[in-house]
């Protein structure tokens, strides 16, 4: 939450108002409250795209650590990534915050990103919004991965798609091509929805190179959603694979599991789908897993790797904790973990669901997030962000299906469980190419489960793409996605504009932040739990960009806060012209009055001429901001009705302002509101009064709250049975 003065005014309340905004910009960059790296605790209902080394992870919703005071989901409204060729101290990929998403990009959950590796792209379909309603209507949005920038794509114009969530989305980018299957339809998703939530029975096609759209039939008319599909090189020109899930056949929100053993396949040359009995291990049934493909090097064996997803209602399982390959062409299930053999565990400690799968060079599966159905207290391994990695060969020592992430391990090896079923070695082999029971269910099946679809992209860029040598290969013309020639884009030019702003922001947020740091440092000794490196690289010095100003609205006044005096063109707030006072008030030879930032806090005695309120800083670096033109400007009692709370809030440590809910501005739709039932047991309240008047409501107090932040190290699971 961020800090308030808590005032009253008996003249001027829009002042009051543009100088809590000031303050929250000041501050609100220091607030480490609900930072989503720093604070990680769990991430759900998200999107994962893979582009070269950089694992993108987009929307779901987040839980903040200790989670026992957040309990609440909050929407995720930033584009990280995860760099795999560089490890945390965890020994796994290091997560970065950096990447710009602003307001008009969707944040959802449960979409699907289709990643373009030829053209750097991926873009983002389906998905519901949550606490807000869905747009008007469709729009695809791509995130382009050279300039760092979002583009919107507009409505689809050959066919109607409706937004869609929790379906099962797949890109092949050898193709250009995204693909996603059935998914919920609701009033999260379509705006003026009504009635219970309803799956559909489409497959959806997506064309990156010619941005054109298809829609046609699943492979029957059973509505079905919160499944897994995958892509796998077989037959001429490769196969979908779509399996588990739930079924919508009522129409009014009840569902049924979809049987694990129906494998439904969809030959994408002949456009044309079938079904598939599947044998061996089959788990239970289950939805909202994940699921990622790879094969030998011979193309003899497919293997399919599902890992964990919610039970099926009225299952009394909380969800599951384990992993199974489905191994192709011989349709049988294997289980992998918790390990057949010498166990009686049917699933692990840790059954969770609504997360994501991403196979790295073939030969290891990221998995990352989840939420937990079965409730406890712990987070989500959060030094590593909630990443869990999956070796898909067993390449171990250990021969272990978990272990640490390896950047250098790219190539698959048949691991022994499934050698044991379908024969041949690590490098390929198989000697099981049929289904053991009754054979294929149809005659073509039996024919292009013996065909190879080239694993290698033949498919060019549409635009210009740097090379590994620096130079650049791709037409310059055509069907590049959003009409791209090679150039910056529009998205691009919006995204530096927008990535401008935010710097100056960050800037000035920046320098106030250090002070307070600072001051933390040699004020208290309390800890606020193990330090947290970003690996980056510092900055090696602050600078104040040419312009500074901050303007705001309240109701038909605008005002601006900038550090432009006169015909100064150096913006940065004016050095003070004397020694900085010892108080929190200093009254300036230009006979306008300062306040402290941070300090104590008050306002009256007019507004800044023009809609401008001056700052200056001190030598110590301190910023000082026009708070009236004269030097009355607190009054115990009287007409003014002045009552000053210090504001003192430093990170980790010091004091928040309280003030009356009624008195605060109201915060944006995405801010975190504080909730007030969970405070610290360590937090101490101090009433200050105001030394005479008073008023009534409570208005002639401010209540100053201090907060003890000593906490333990993060919680994490203790078994290390998921790296």
């Amino acid at each position: 939450m961020l800090p308030y003065l808590s005032l009253q005014l008996s003249a001027s309340p829009r002042w009051l108002l543009s100088w809590s905004l000031l303050v929250q910009v000041f501050s609100g960059g220091c607030s480490a409250q609900l930072d989503p790296v720093r604070n990680f605790c769990r991430r759900f209902g998200h999107q994962t795209a893979v582009i070269d080394r950089r694992l993108y992870i987009d929307g779901g919703l987040l839980n903040y650590n200790p989670i026992s005071q957040y309990p609440t989901n909050y929407s995720n409204t930033g584009l990280f990534y995860q760099d795999l060729d560089v490890l945390g101290s965890s020994g796994m990929p290091e997560l970065y915050a950096n990447l710009s998403k602003n307001s008009s990009v969707p944040s959802v959950n449960g979409g699907t990103l289709w990643t373009d590796n030829v053209n750097k792209r991926f873009y983002l379909f389906g998905g519901e919004y949550y606490q807000q309603p869905p747009p008007p209507y469709f729009t695809l949005w791509s995130f382009d991965a050279l300039s760092g920038s979002w583009d919107s794509l507009g409505q689809p114009a050959q066919a109607i798609i409706n937004g869609v969530s929790y379906g099962a989305g797949v890109s092949i980018s050898e193709r250009g091509e995204g693909y996603y299957y059935g998914g919920w339809m609701s009033n999260n998703s379509i705006p003026g929805w009504s009635g219970p939530a309803v799956a559909t029975s489409a497959l959806v096609k997506y064309d990156m190179d010619t941005n054109a759209w298809t829609n046609s039939t699943g492979p029957d008319s059973t509505r079905r959603a919160e499944g897994a599909m995958v892509y796998i090189p077989i037959s001429d020109g490769g196969m979908l694979v779509y399996f588990g899930g739930v079924q919508d056949r009522f129409v009014n929100g009840t569902v049924t599991g979809q049987p694990m053993e129906q494998i439904y396949v969809y030959d994408i040359l002949s456009s044309r789908w079938y079904v598939q009995n599947a044998t061996g291990a089959v788990p239970q049934m289950r939805r909202r897993f994940c699921a990622g493909a790879t094969w030998a090097a011979d193309q003899s064996s497919y293997n399919i790797y599902l890992y964990g997803g919610a039970s099926i209602p009225p299952s009394p399982s909380p969800g599951f904790d384990d992993v199974y390959i489905l191994t192709i062409p011989s349709f049988q299930w294997i289980k992998l973990y918790p390990s057949p053999s010498g166990s009686n565990q049917t699933t692990g400690q840790y059954p969770h669901h609504s997360l994501t799968c991403n196979v790295i060079s073939s030969a290891q599966m990221l998995i990352i997030g989840g939420t937990f159905p079965a409730g406890g207290a712990d987070c989500d391994a959060p030094d590593q962000f909630g990443t869990h990695n999956l070796d898909l060969g067993e390449q171990n020592p250990d021969r272990l299906p978990w272990r640490l992430f390896v950047p250098n391990l790219t190539a698959y090896a048949v691991p022994d469980p499934v050698l044991a079923v379908v024969g041949g070695s690590p490098a390929g082999g198989a000697t099981a190419t049929a289904p053991v029971d009754g054979g294929f269910s149809n005659p073509d099946l039996r024919v292009l489960m013996t065909r190879k679809a080239s694993v290698a992209s033949s498919r060019t860029p549409t635009r210009a793409v740097p090379s590994a040598t620096g130079g650049s290969s791709g037409s310059s013309n055509g069907g590049a996605a959003g009409g791209e020639q090679g150039g910056i884009s529009t998205g691009a030019i919006a995204g530096i504009a927008v990535g401008a702003t935010m710097v100056v922001l960050a800037v000035l947020a920046g320098c106030y932040c250090l002070r307070l740091r600072r001051r933390a440092d040699r004020n208290t000794t309390t800890t606020v739990g193990e330090p947290w490196s970003s690996q980056t690289p510092p900055a090696t010095s602050l600078s104040y960009p040419d312009s500074l100003s901050l303007r705001y609205q309240f109701g038909n006044s605008e005002r601006m806060a900038t550090g432009s005096h006169g015909n100064n063109s150096n913006n940065r707030p004016s050095e003070l012209e004397a020694p900085p006072p010892s108080g929190d008030f200093w009254h300036g030879t230009d006979g306008v009055t300062y306040g402290l930032l941070g300090g104590g806090g008050g306002g009256g005695g007019g507004s800044a001429a023009g809609g401008e309120l001056r700052t200056k800083i001190d030598s110590e670096g301190r910023v000082w901001v026009q708070v009236g033109t004269g030097r009355s400007l607190i009054s115990s009692s009287g007409s003014d009705g002045v009552v000053v709370s210090p504001l003192r809030g430093d990170i980790g440590g010091g004091g928040r302002t309280m003030s009356p809910a009624s008195s605060r501005p109201p915060l944006p739709h995405e801010e975190p509101q504080e909730l007030m039932s969970t405070e610290p047991r360590q937090r101490q309240r101090n009433i200050l009064h105001s030394s005479g008047g008073g008023s009534s409501a409570g208005y002639g107090e401010a209540a100053t709250a201090t907060m003890s932040t000593t906490q333990g190290p993060p919680l994490r699971h203790e078994t290390f049975y998921h790296p």
